[in-house]
């Protein structure tokens, strides 16, 4: 099993005729995703090289080819646009891959996008895979085995090196999902812990996190009270200096709050064993 998107998740790529949106689309293609369309305003009635009907609107791609989840590779000072368009026309997953949003417009469409029953993952993110099952992001899906262990990450790249590692030791994943670095996304540790926590094939969760903000001690506290499931974590940033952002724009140490050893000593008092190193998740999963 998995949670968000499966073999059922019928995609609709909104940007699907710009070089990104065309390229990872055939990406996903390929991976075994359902691509059912893909919209570009003025586009309509045209088809992809891989053969994916292109629409004007989301509305359409619903109507016309049951799509049941969007990813968004449009310009950031489309987006916002974009996640309200995909959440009108009843898309009950968004994720948003875009980087560079405006905070206020982040905000804007996460609550519209809750207020009309969708999820949204992102944006500046990876996506999402379910090994196997369907990808919906720009994950590199060679490196993942279908397994039960769930992923849950603030860092693109730390997520492929913990998968590697994990698919290297024989665990598999149920789901790994990339949430975004921005100061604002949507669904976050808490959401997704208790996703994974309910998903009866996931047995164990690997948790990266980053310096910047209180979510990974929001986490731990979450963890202790609620998840019964192993779960291990990995915090980047142990070396960051205050006050200077370290590659997301949520990766910030400021006025003294959000360092890395906050988050560890956090997760320590949880009860949540901690990684020096990502190649360390699996064994202290396996323990």
């Amino acid at each position: 099993m998995s949670i968000l998107i499966d073999k059922n998740t019928k995609l609709v790529v909104q940007g699907i005729t710009g070089r990104d949106g065309g390229f990872h689309a055939g990406k996903m293609s390929s991976y075994g995703t359902k691509v059912v369309a893909g919209t570009t305003p003025g586009k309509g009635g045209q088809k992809t090289e891989g053969f994916v009907p292109i629409f004007n609107t989301v509305t359409e791609a619903v109507q016309n080819e049951g799509a049941n989840t969007s990813i968004i590779f449009v310009p950031a000072p489309f987006v916002k646009d974009a996640i309200m368009e995909a959440a009108d026309a009843g898309i009950s997953l968004i994720v948003c891959i875009t980087e560079g949003v405006p905070t206020v417009d982040v905000i804007a469409a996460r609550n519209y996008a809750l207020g009309k029953g969708a999820q949204l993952i992102g944006p500046n993110c990876p996506g999402l895979i379910s090994p196997g099952k369907s990808l919906v992001g720009i994950m590199p899906g060679n490196i993942f085995k279908e397994g039960s262990t769930g992923v849950i990450s603030r860092s693109g790249t730390l997520t492929y090196e913990v998968v590697y590692n994990l698919t290297l030791k024989g665990k598999g994943q149920s789901t790994a999902i990339g949430v975004g670095g921005d100061p604002v996304v949507g669904l976050y540790y808490i959401e997704l812990l208790k996703m994974f926590q309910d998903d009866p094939n996931t047995d164990s969760i690997a948790l990266i996190g980053e310096i910047g903000g209180d979510a990974e001690e929001q986490a731990a506290k979450y963890i202790k009270e609620h998840i019964t499931k192993p779960v291990a974590v990995f915090i980047a940033g142990a070396t960051a200096p205050a006050d200077k952002r370290m590659g997301h724009a949520g990766a910030i140490i400021s006025s003294g709050s959000g360092t890395a050893k906050e988050k560890i000593e956090a997760f320590e008092a949880a009860g949540v064993p901690v990684a020096k190193e990502p190649s360390q998740i699996p064994n202290l999963l396996g323990k």
